[in-house]
């Protein structure tokens, strides 16, 4: 990297983009989308004189008015306002910008007063705490079958964060559980026929071990439907997207929880519970099998919140005299 800590914000996109190659390890596609993202903000400072503007010398107020350039930008192809939802992408690339200047010691702006653009039409992100979660694994029956198989679906959804097609696409011959296995992975071929690998707890190993011990039919889905009246060949009862969400849908009530989840909301919940031990961001996205970065830094929005609270609480600062 050029040690010179003046020179323009625009002269810094390929140190930049160096910085999230090698030291964020994120792939050649992400980084053309955030030189895409980081683009508009440099033509901005063109359009505006603000070319030889440097990282010391950016303002709040400089921000702004990016923000409104980008409040009113219109699409030459749709000829409609940017997204809200898209505004966020060019400033969360902005606000990356910033945190590589932190990394890099260079005096500017803190990543933090950069806001996103609020959006009435978004739906809040739901997830569950972990004692909600605990109250909805315990809810099957495990007496019976179909409670076993659906403690083992509830189980693995929040061990592995999967999306539903892919939970449903699951085989039994993936799971080769012995006596003596504890934790699990396999491999899987997710969105946009990616491939990674999934890690099951050794709890949930443990109950898709007495799930499967009772298992005496052919069919290869990990998976199938026991109801009666709709009893099909082996290799037929696969369950489907529908009957995963009938199925949460259904404990969720049992547990009594406030919030209406699907199985995306053990996802998130999932996702959320990471963030909060600590797993660093890229690494929930390589969970997750996000494609890009900034899908996953939604979750963000909420750790911040809780990580804000925290130290309002605990922080001994706020209890020292006014």
């Amino acid at each position: 990297m050029n040690n010179n800590k003046n020179k323009p914000l625009i002269d810094y996109l390929n140190d930049f983009l160096d910085y999230l190659e090698i030291e964020k390890g994120l792939s050649d596609k992400t980084q053309e989308n955030y030189k895409r993202f980081l683009n508009k903000f440099f033509k901005w400072l063109v359009a505006n004189r603000l070319d030889n503007l440097t990282p010391c010398q950016l303002t709040v107020d400089h921000i702004w008015q990016y923000r409104v350039y980008l409040s009113r930008h219109v699409n030459l192809i749709t000829k409609k306002n940017l997204k809200k939802s898209t505004q966020n992408y060019y400033l969360i690339a902005l606000r990356s910008l910033l945190e590589f200047f932190i990394e890099k010691k260079i005096n500017s702006l803190s990543p933090t007063l950069i806001k996103l653009a609020k959006d009435k039409g978004d739906k809040e992100i739901k997830f569950l705490n972990l004692e909600q979660i605990e109250k909805l694994l315990l809810s099957p029956d495990i007496n019976k079958i179909i409670g076993l198989r659906d403690r083992a679906i509830l189980e693995s959804l929040f061990s592995t964060g999967l999306r539903v097609a892919e939970l449903i696409n699951l085989n039994q011959e993936q799971f080769k559980i012995k006596e003596q296995t504890k934790n699990l992975e396999i491999s899987i071929i997710g969105k946009g026929n990616k491939i990674r690998t999934v890690y099951f707890s050794e709890r949930a190993v443990q109950w898709l071990k007495k799930y499967l011990e009772k298992r005496k039919d052919l069919d290869k889905a990990l998976f199938i439907n026991y109801k009666r009246g709709e009893e099909k060949k082996d290799n037929q009862r696969r369950l489907t997207t529908k009957s995963i969400e009938d199925i949460v849908k259904k404990y969720i009530k049992i547990a009594g929880l406030p919030i209406m989840a699907t199985p995306h909301t053990i996802r998130h919940s999932y996702a959320t519970d990471l963030l909060t031990q600590g797993v660093d961001l890229r690494m929930v996205q390589e969970f997750l099998g996000h494609k890009n970065i900034i899908t996953t830094q939604i979750y963000t929005h909420i750790t911040n919140k809780q990580l804000r609270d925290i130290h309002n609480k605990f922080h001994g600062g706020n209890k020292l005299k006014k």
